[in-house]
C-alpha cells in the first residue's frame, strides 16, 4: 500500500478508497466484490447501529431474525419485486453432496421470507401492527463495486411492518423516513433533501418510495436511507390476512425502510480531507485521542498519576477516548496518524505540561490551546458538540453552494458537466423526459421534495406543464 494520500481535487475516487485503506476501515477480500470490515471501521459501524437501534425501539419497533436463504419460488410470488431483483439475485442450487429439490436465493432483501411467516403470525386486527426490524447482512452481485459504497455483501438494517390501514402504513412510512433524517443530520452530521422517489426510480414492488439524499464531497448524490409504502401487493403475494372487528378477512397494508453501511462511505465522502478522516464524534469509535510524551521512566511517573485522572473524568462524562502508547513513535506519527483516522479532537500531556498543571488540546486540523488540567475534562465535553455542529454547518453550506436552480435543458446539461451538484428544475412527470435526461446526462431524478411550496412552471425537457420543481443530480 503507498504511504500517501491522493489529494481529493487531483483524483477523488482513489482518494476516497486510499482513506478506507489507510484508516484501515476495510480491506479487499479474496472473494470479488466482497470486503473485510476492519475492526476501526467496525467500531463506527456498531455505533450508527446503537444510534438508530434505539431511535428505533424507542418509536415501538422490535428487532427479529429470518433466514438468509430464502426458496426460490418466493421471490416469484410478488412479479415486480423479482424483476426489479433479478440481475443481482444469487442462488444455491447444490448443498449437502446433492442437488436440491429446489434452489435457494441468497437474500438480496427479506420482504418474501418475512411475508410467509407474517401470513402464520397474523390472525386478527389486535395482531396489528406488527413492527419488525432485523439487523443483517445481504447479498446482491455487483457487476462494479467500491468498498463501502456498493459490495456484493453488505451489512444493513430492513424494517418491514403491516398495518390494517393504508394511512396507518402511510404514517409509519413517514415517520421511519423522519428517524432516518434525524439520525443522519443529527449523528452523521450530513444534510439530506427528503422526498419521494419516481416511478422510475422507486423499490420493486413498491407502492412508492420515500428518500434522503445527501451530497457528497466531489458533488454526486447518494442515497442514505429509503422508506418504502409497498400497499398490498405483497400481502396479497402472500396472503397476510386479518380479520377485522366485523369479521371480515382483509389484506394488510406494508411497509419497508432501510440504510446499510454505505453510510460509513457517505460519511467519508462528506466529512474527509486531504488528511484522511474526519469523524463526526457521535459516531467516532474514539471522541478524543490523548498522546503523553515522554522520554524516560521518570517522565513516564510524573505523566502516568495525571493521565489516570484525566481518563476517571473522560469515563465519568462518558467520552469515548483512547491513549496512545506506541513507544516506537514519535509524537509527530501520532499526531497525523490520528488525524488521518479521523479522531475529532487530540489531547497531549508532556512533563513541562504537568509541570504548568496545563494539557494540549486541539480539534483535528485546528491550532492548539493549552488547558488548565482541572478543567480539561469538562473543556473535552464542551468541545465534542461543537465539532459536531462545525461538520454539519460545513457540509450545509457545501451542498446550499452548490445547488442550483435551473429553467432549461440546455443550461443544466452544460452545469451539470462542468459542476456536477443538485439541480432543481422543472419536469412534467412523464417517464420519456425522466429518460431523455438521464441518457443524455447520466443525472437521475434523485426526488420530488417534500419540503419545498409548490411552484407551477414548465417541464425543462418537453416544454409542458410542471406542477413542482424536482431535484437531479448525477448518483453514485
Amino acid at each position: 500500500m503507498k504511504d500517501f494520500i491522493t489529494p481529493r481535487s487531483k483524483d477523488f475516487p482513489e482518494w476516497y478508497t486510499d482513506v478506507v485503506l489507510k484508516a484501515e476501515l476495510a480491506d479487499y477480500s479474496p472473494i470479488k466484490g466482497c470486503m473485510v470490515i476492519r475492526p476501526y471501521g467496525y467500531a463506527i459501524w456498531e455505533n450508527m447501529r446503537n444510534l438508530l437501534d434505539g431511535y428505533l425501539k424507542a418509536s415501538g419497533h422490535v428487532n427479529a431474525y429470518f433466514p438468509i436463504f430464502i426458496p426460490y419460488s418466493f421471490l416469484q410470488k410478488e412479479a415486480e419485486h423479482v424483476e426489479g431483483f433479478a440481475p443481482e439475485v444469487a442462488v444455491v442450487t447444490h448443498a449437502g453432496g446433492k442437488e436440491l429439490e429446489e434452489p435457494l436465493v441468497v437474500r438480496p432483501t427479506s420482504e418474501t421470507i418475512m411475508y410467509a411467516m407474517y401470513a402464520k403470525w397474523i390472525r386478527s386486527y389486535r395482531d396489528l401492527p406488527l413492527l419488525i426490524n432485523q439487523w443483517a447482512n445481504v447479498v446482491r452481485w455487483e457487476m462494479r463495486t467500491r468498498l463501502f459504497l456498493r459490495t456484493t455483501e453488505f451489512l444493513w438494517q430492513e424494517g418491514h411492518t403491516a398495518h390494517a390501514t393504508y394511512e396507518e402504513a402511510e404514517e409509519e412510512t413517514l415517520r421511519i423516513l423522519s428517524i432516518y433524517r434525524r439520525f443522519i443530520e443529527q449523528d452523521l452530521a450530513i444534510p439530506v433533501i427528503a422526498g419521494v422517489k419516481s416511478e422510475a426510480e422507486k423499490f420493486a414492488g413498491a407502492l412508492h418510495t420515500y428518500t434522503v439524499e445527501a451530497m457528497m464531497g466531489d458533488r454526486k448524490a447518494l442515497q442514505a436511507g429509503t422508506s418504502h409504502n409497498l400497499g398490498q401487493n405483497f400481502s396479497k403475494a402472500f396472503n397476510v390476512r386479518y380479520q377485522d372487528r366485523d369479521g371480515t378477512w382483509k389484506f394488510v397494508w406494508q411497509t419497508s425502510w432501510g440504510v446499510s453501511t454505505r453510510l460509513i462511505g457517505a460519511v467519508i465522502m462528506v466529512h474527509g480531507d486531504d488528511k484522511g478522516l474526519y469523524l463526526p464524534p457521535r459516531i467516532a469509535p474514539y471522541q478524543v485521542v490523548i498522546v503523553p510524551i515522554w522520554k524516560n521512566n521518570e517522565e513516564w511517573q510524573r505523566i502516568e498519576p495525571v493521565l489516570d485522572r484525566v481518563k476517571t473524568g473522560l469515563e465519568k462524562e462518558q467520552i469515548r477516548y483512547h491513549v496512545d502508547l506506541r513507544e516506537q513513535l514519535t509524537p509527530g506519527f501520532k499526531f497525523n496518524d490520528w488525524e488521518m483516522r479521523g479522531v475529532p479532537i487530540r489531547m497531549e500531556i508532556g512533563p513541562r505540561d504537568v509541570a504548568r498543571h496545563q494539557a494540549v488540546v486541539a480539534v483535528r486540523g485546528e491550532k492548539k490551546d493549552t488547558v488548565g488540567l482541572d478543567r480539561v475534562v469538562e473543556h473535552l465535553g464542551d468541545l465534542i458538540p461543537q465539532v459536531q455542529q462545525k461538520l454539519y454547518d460545513r457540509a450545509r453550506a457545501f451542498m446550499e453552494e452548490h445547488t442550483h436552480v435551473v429553467d432549461d435543458f440546455a443550461s443544466f446539461k452544460a452545469m451539470i458537466e462542468k459542476e456536477g451538484g443538485f439541480y432543481y428544475a422543472h419536469w412534467c412527470g412523464k417517464a420519456e423526459c425522466e429518460r431523455e435526461v438521464k441518457e443524455q446526462t447520466k443525472a437521475t431524478l434523485r426526488c420530488i421534495p417534500m419540503d419545498d411550496e409548490k411552484e407551477p412552471g414548465r417541464c425543462m425537457v418537453c416544454g409542458e406543464d410542471s406542477p413542482r420543481r424536482v431535484v437531479f443530480a448525477r448518483a453514485y
